[in-house]
């Protein structure tokens, strides 16, 4: 499973530090423009019909137990329907090159993107945006958590001025690698008339559902609990890594398999109130990891097959955990054994995953490793509360309260203390039903950033404020999809049984069923869905492509570092050195006739991009996939025509003004697009509460209650399309299966 789901959930809230491995709200992490995305809903984080027309019309709304069968239901549907991308993935995963890797992983998309099992909708990023953080002085990188590190950040007490701002990015260009920028803004800002202050004060739109960073897949835990723990290495402002909790690089084997550390000596694990509860040591990593795999909380799929014995440990077919592939030499150095080579090893460090546990403490609360651990026993206390975890990052909360306020303050006994610029990190909560609050707060000083909405763009025009101050943040590597549902279960959601209940007969959840397993069907949806027209009622029609998505992994991911012969359809095609993702995953869909652009080499100056336009939605080809899916359905004794349409469930929040006229702009567009022939019933969860249960909130494929659904997406965890591709695995593997119904 994976940690980086994210929900669009509030993308209109932008505190400025911003942005998910998986999670969560609308951020800019590289220049802190916006909220963080990881683990909100889909605008990130992060991340299903009956088995047949016959059975759908039988079955009853699921409550929380596993519908019978439901394994082999999703095995079968996971074959039929993504076997393909499988079986070309698990081809790439043997490349023998890096560049032979990146070819055929960008095939397997393409694969992918055929399925029709998934529309990409936008990444993060590309609003409107006004604030006090100054460009580029978060940690800054693609993937992972670090970017959610805000105790570096210049905030100053006055809005950073639209041409500072830019010339501020366009200095971070030219300077990045160097090592000079953070040194460079601080002057540069204070030349210009600012004041820094030392303290930051941002919107959250979720509260983290766990204190327990090791056992956690959501974005809404991660963002907050990075920020109370360091790892070995780190990603600095200019995007290089860094030693931290280590004091330099690691020393790496000659075969590559070994992964050797020297940890920082004096380092202490204080609690909330900033005692000392003991010193950190290598064990601790050791511990960290232990229990990570112990808690199965949806980070262990990142180190499975990497890590020697891990996945056997996982699986319990290794009970001892010295066998694994992470050991305490000393008390000062750590050893990490890998099960292979593994080019991206590194890039994965900022990740929690590979986070420190003081197990001293941890034992303290009751927390037990291995066959023994058990988070439900009455004295196991870790991670309840932010008082019950062991603190050694830049700060400790003092205060959560829920949907309120959370306080991070400096933590005293940082080994890093002096390079601390914010002392106090205050996130105030914002659910986002007041469309113009944020962007009074950041007027009135309360908060330091917002992204703004429709709405207050017109307000900041009358204002007076717009021309100067706001700006259009950077968009990221998160990635959010309008996700189908091929094996739906739940009719309501299942934390309450009755939130969000479908109005649809039995015969109609039948015929849906049946035509969410057809994948005309599917690329017909899509291919009906006006993505331009659903994000205008979120950002405003001047932006409405600015963060437009058009496939999974970004085009620009990676790219060949030398020339490569792959086969397109039993033709071997040389791709040159240089070659983006995307224009390989182009090649395919383009060689399998599928009318898909996710690659346009004509944009971002003609560096090319998949991001910015819509390289899906056509009415024509909505027509013909909608023809094809009739004809084949026909034949299965399924009429559609505008008399007999299928009913497709699609849930919003009435309550949060934006959402609800986006979802109004998509029953629009896929109706008119269609004839009639596919009607979006927009089922209200009034608040975004009920929008999140309905599907974000959910851990199994089997809880999802929607056919299409729109708050979820996944961040990278590590510089490698794995990071992206693994998340559709089959048997539990992949994290974002259950967003389409299956395991």
């Amino acid at each position: 499973m994976k940690r980086k789901l994210v929900s669009i959930m509030l993308v209109f809230a932008m505190s400025a530090s911003l942005v998910a491995c998986g999670s969560n709200s609308t951020s800019d992490s590289s220049e802190g423009d916006t909220s963080s995305a990881s683990s909100v809903s889909s605008e990130d984080t992060s991340d299903a019909s009956a088995d047949s027309a016959e059975e759908a019309g039988d079955e009853e709304v699921v409550t929380g137990g596993v519908p019978e069968n439901y394994d082999e239901t999703c095995s079968e549907i996971y074959q039929e329907v993504l076997g393909e991308f499988y079986d070309t993935y698990m081809e790439a995963k043997e490349a023998g090159t890096i560049s032979e890797r990146f070819a055929k992983m960008a095939i397997a998309e393409a694969k992918l993107m055929e399925s029709g099992v998934m529309l990409p909708t936008t990444s993060q990023g590309g609003r409107y945006a006004i604030s006090r953080l100054a460009p580029y002085t978060t940690d800054y990188v693609l993937w992972g958590g670090d970017q959610d590190r805000f105790h570096q950040a210049l905030i100053t007490t006055d809005l950073i001025k639209t041409a500072d701002r830019n010339e501020m990015k366009e200095k971070w260009g030219e300077l990045k690698g160097t090592g000079t920028y953070m040194d460079w803004a601080r002057n540069y800002l204070t030349e210009k008339g600012y004041t820094l202050k030392d303290t930051y004060n941002y919107i959250y739109t979720a509260d983290p559902t766990t204190w327990d960073a090791l056992a956690t897949s959501r974005a809404v835990d991660g963002e907050v609990l990075v920020n109370t723990y360091d790892g070995l290495m780190e990603y600095d402002v200019e995007g290089i890594q860094q030693p931290a909790l280590a004091v330099a690089a690691p020393e790496v084997s000659e075969d590559g398999l070994t992964y050797t550390f020297k940890i920082r000596e004096g380092v202490e694990w204080v609690d909330s109130q900033g005692r000392k509860v003991a010193d950190l040591v290598a064990d601790d990593f050791v511990a960290g990891m232990q229990h990570m795999m112990d808690a199965q909380g949806g980070l262990e799929y990142l180190i499975e097959g990497a890590i020697k014995n891990a996945s056997e440990y996982i699986s319990g077919e290794i009970t001892d955990f010295s066998e694994v592939g992470v050991k305490a030499v000393d008390d000062y150095t750590l050893e990490y054994t890998l099960e292979a080579p593994c080019t991206y090893f590194e890039t994965m460090l900022g990740y929690s995953v590979f986070a420190p546990m003081s197990r001293a403490y941890y034992q303290s609360q009751g927390g037990k490793f291995g066959i023994e651990y058990d988070a439900s026993a009455a004295d196991y206390t870790y991670g309840k509360d932010a008082n019950s975890i062991a603190y050694c990052g830049p700060y400790v909360v003092t205060n959560a309260t829920e949907k309120n306020t959370i306080v991070f303050k400096a933590n005293e006994s940082y080994w890093n203390k002096d390079n601390i610029n914010i002392k106090t990190l205050t996130w105030l909560f914002n659910d986002g039903q007041d469309v113009s609050k944020s962007y009074n707060d950041v007027v009135a000083g309360t908060v330091d950033g917002a992204n703004l909405t429709s709405a207050t763009v017109e307000t900041a025009k009358k204002d007076g404020l717009f021309d100067e101050y706001v700006y259009v943040s950077s968009t990221n590597a998160t990635s959010f999809m309008n996700f189908y549902n091929l094996n739906r279960c739940s009719f309501a959601n299942v934390n309450d049984g009755t939130t969000a209940a479908t109005t649809k007969s039995e015969e109609e959840i039948a015929r849906t069923a049946a035509a969410m397993l057809n994948v005309h069907f599917r690329r017909a949806l899509s291919f009906a869905t006006d993505r331009a027209s659903m994000n205008a009622q979120k950002v405003g029609e001047e932006l409405k492509y600015a963060a437009m998505r058009n496939c999974y992994t970004p085009g620009n991911f990676v790219e060949l570092e030398e020339d490569t012969v792959v086969s397109i359809n039993g033709t071997d095609t040389t791709f040159p050195a240089g070659t983006r993702y995307g224009e390989i995953m182009q090649a395919q869909l383009d060689a399998d006739g599928v009318k898909i652009t996710v690659w346009d080499p004509t944009a971002e100056e003609g560096i090319g991009s998949s991001d910015g336009y819509d390289g899906w939605y056509n009415v024509d080809n909505a027509v013909e996939e909608m023809n094809a899916a009739i004809e084949e359905l026909a034949a299965e004794g399924i009429t559609i025509d505008e008399s007999n349409p299928i009913q497709i469930d699609f849930p919003y929040p009435s309550a949060i003004e934006q959402y609800a006229n986006s979802a109004n702009a998509y029953k629009q567009s896929v109706e008119n697009a269609l004839g009639g022939k596919i009607v979006i019933n927009l089922v209200d969860t009034t608040d975004a509460d009920g929008w999140y249960y309905a599907g974000y909130y959910t851990d199994y494929g089997y809880e999802a209650n929607y056919d299409t659904y729109d708050v979820s997406g996944w961040g990278p965890d590590y510089g490698d399309p794995s990071t992206y591709l693994d998340t559709f695995l089959p048997d539990y593997a992949g994290y974002m299966v259950k967003c389409i119904g299956l395991y």
